[in-house]
């Protein structure tokens, strides 16, 4: 059994992803910014932004001190903005964005990477998208949070000691809330979350060392 952090489980991919993890027997730790009873236990549900830096390093320390360090991470939660081009984007609507999909990611890592160094072994994937290795209009400021994680995870796969891997994932184009408020009706052409988390979740769990540092695209 794996011990599994997903944040962002209470819609789109990370609602799947918890479901699909506990479903083949793994021990889901997840958080969202809103209440979710999605899992019971053993499995555990917390109210938690991930770009509050303080709440998630205290929401860390308490999963370590009992389950130990996680083996899987999957920093999942994100923010889009609403289409528009960059220069109508409102500067708290660029500021939010930016502060879930970058600094939350950062918090997360912050957060968790020291236990799973000190055990020396456990993958972290960062959540990137297709607008994280290409461009669209109306959604530069997630095109640009995308982008850094790309970056951001390449940097730190080179900082990591052996046993250790970080991943930067473009899950593909599914049909969530968020793809929706860009593709509009036509989304629904494309498959659930629930569809998707059936290959994608299995995938996820044979990520190892040997992934470290690897641009990926879930299986579709």
């Amino acid at each position: 059994m794996k011990k599994v952090v997903v944040t962002g489980v209470s819609r789109g991919l990370g609602r799947a992803m918890a479901r699909q993890i506990a479903a083949l027997g793994h021990l889901v730790l997840g958080c969202s910014r809103t209440e979710c009873h999605l899992l019971k236990a053993p499995h555990e549900m917390a109210v938690l932004d991930v770009a509050d830096g303080p709440a998630v390093q205290r929401w860390a320390a308490n999963l370590v001190a009992r389950h130990g360090a996680p083996d899987l991470v999957l920093n999942n939660a994100a923010l889009i903005n609403r289409n528009a081009p960059l220069w109508e984007v409102p500067h708290h609507e660029f500021a939010a964005v930016v502060d879930v999909n970058i600094k939350g990611v950062y918090f997360v890592a912050h957060a968790f990477l020291p236990s799973m160094i000190e055990a020396g072994q456990g993958v972290f994937v960062n959540f990137s998208s297709g607008w994280g290795r290409s461009a669209s209009p109306e959604v530069a400021p997630y095109c640009a949070t995308k982008w850094a994680i790309e970056g951001l995870t390449k940097a730190l796969a080179h900082e990591l000691p052996p046993g250790l891997a970080a991943v930067s994932l473009n899950p593909g184009i599914i049909n969530t809330e968020m793809l929706q408020s860009c593709f509009g009706e036509s989304a629904h052409s494309y498959a659930t979350p629930d569809q998707w988390a059936e290959k994608a979740v299995p995938f996820l769990l044979e990520l190892g060392p040997k992934d470290n540092g690897k641009a990926l695209t879930a299986p579709n």
